[in-house]
């Protein structure tokens, strides 16, 4: 890994790890800032300011994010006894990753951590030196077949017991005429029989309402500067959920899923652009 690629500084512009493009903004270092991180380049920060000029709360979307991911793994850990992980576009490591909440609880939990972003793949093997029950893969993940080949994936996962697929803020990155619904049910194909699938999605009501308009504001950015993103309807995005078993409270606005106290804060468009939900393969 580069010297000072992490840290207090972070990157600088005139130092680039090997294969980054730092001509377009990159989600992972666009949603690291929005959690507070320093691996970015200013191509990131003007994609920053211009969405903070959409809406000034965006960061808030990140974080709540962050914690209903936390949420879910916590409770898989603790109460569904999952101790297999297959976290897919994980993202730069920062505070609270996948494998810290559910080590916190059962040290011997496996995760595999999948990325195709290079920044997150050099940040990440530096897991590897550190914990023998993590491990990161490069990986495309709108290719199922090759990741569950992949021999880190088949040596680190035992596919006979039950495993934790994690699609976090990815699929609503996988266009239309990539077929997301085809996608996510060949991975739950895939997936053995008592499995959880982690899904969170931004979202559309496409009702006329702010909410609508400020999720079609959001998806013009992220199209214009990244070229891809799509912000879909609940319906759309249930969809991605066919064959399992919603757990409740269903597919909700993630900050409603399960919340460890009551709201302290005014609701605002924000809180419904994120929507999530945990499923079981029967």
């Amino acid at each position: 890994m580069a010297e000072n690629s992490r840290g207090g500084n972070g990157p600088t512009d005139e130092l680039v790890l090997a294969g980054v493009d730092t001509t377009k903004p990159s989600v992972a270092r666009v949603y690291d800032m929005m959690l507070g991180g320093k691996d970015h380049y200013e191509v990131d920060r003007e994609f920053y300011r211009r969405t903070m000029e959409i809406e000034p709360n965006a960061p808030l979307l990140a974080q709540v994010l962050r914690r209903w991911l936390i949420r879910v793994v916590r409770y898989l850990t603790t109460t569904a006894k999952v101790d297999q992980f297959l976290d897919c576009g994980s993202g730069l490591p920062t505070a609270e990753n996948t494998h810290q909440v559910a080590q916190r609880i059962n040290p011997e939990a496996t995760v595999v951590y999948v990325d195709n972003d290079p920044m997150v793949i050099a940040h990440g093997r530096a897991l590897l030196e550190e914990n023998d029950h993590t491990h990161v893969v490069a990986a495309d993940l709108r290719y199922p077949d090759d990741l569950f080949a992949h021999p880190v994936v088949s040596r680190s996962l035992d596919f006979d017991r039950p495993i934790a697929l994690m699609q976090c803020a990815t699929i609503h990155h996988v266009e239309d005429d990539e077929n997301p619904r085809e996608l996510m049910a060949r991975y739950i194909e895939l997936l053995p029989s008592g499995s959880y699938v982690l899904l969170s999605h931004f979202c559309d009501p496409d009702d006329g309402s702010e909410v609508s308009a400020l999720a079609k504001a959001m998806e013009a950015n992220l199209r214009s500067a990244i070229g891809r993103g799509r912000c879909r309807t609940p319906a759309e995005i249930e969809s991605y959920l066919t064959g399992l078993e919603i757990l409740e409270p269903g597919l909700v606005p993630v900050g409603d899923w399960w919340p460890e106290g009551p709201r302290l804060t005014p609701v605002m468009p924000i809180d419904f652009i994120g929507w999530g939900a945990v499923g079981r393969k029967p």
